[in-house]
């Protein structure tokens, strides 16, 4: 189930927010620029879909979201618990950094936690199946899709770099609750 929490950042175990609500938690998180919708699901995914399998039936909400943002291209990212780089690349992503690009992820299966630190608020964002989050170019944000990670999702990018990171330097990813500790 999708779940917001908003702290100050200075105060990582005082929930100022703390809600399941769709509709709230879209409300919340567009007062700050940052998009979430829920999608309804198109259909069935089978366990082994292909890359191809899992666009083609996500074409017309892929189209919509491309030519709002003017997005260039669209992968799929599948993380197991068997992966054999998933502690490298969920170290990759727990640290604060922020993209000169828009990060937008569409969850077909599976979970992760976007924190994003706006103003002086962390909006800890539990996105789950269904869930696009878009969050806006040079947001400071870390990622975690903990130790076992188990998710799908559907990347955009508009340049064909792909996912770059700008790091803060920042320490505050280490202050809050990891997506294990939830």
């Amino acid at each position: 189930m999708s779940q917001l929490k908003v702290f100050a950042d200075q105060h990582p175990n005082d929930a100022l927010l703390d809600t399941t609500d769709g509709e709230q938690i879209a409300a919340e998180l567009n007062r700050v620029g940052v998009l979430f919708e829920r999608w309804a699901a198109p259909g069935e995914i089978a366990d082994d879909a292909t890359q191809e399998e899992i666009l083609a039936l996500y074409q017309e909400d892929i189209d919509r979201v491309k030519a709002k943002g003017g997005y260039q291209t669209v992968d799929v990212l599948h993380m197991v618990p068997t992966h054999p780089d998933k502690e490298a690349m969920r170290q990759k992503f727990l640290n604060e950094h922020r993209h000169y690009e828009d990060e937008v992820r569409f969850f077909v299966k599976g979970q992760g936690l976007f924190c994003l630190h706006i103003d002086d608020k962390v909006y800890q964002v539990l996105c789950t199946r269904n869930d696009l989050i878009s969050v806006p170019a040079n947001t400071p944000h870390w990622f975690d899709m903990g130790p076992e990670p188990e998710f799908t999702a559907l990347r955009f990018f508009d340049n064909v770099e792909g996912w770059v990171p700008h790091w803060t330097e920042s320490d505050i990813a280490g202050k809050f609750d990891r997506l294990d500790q939830l």
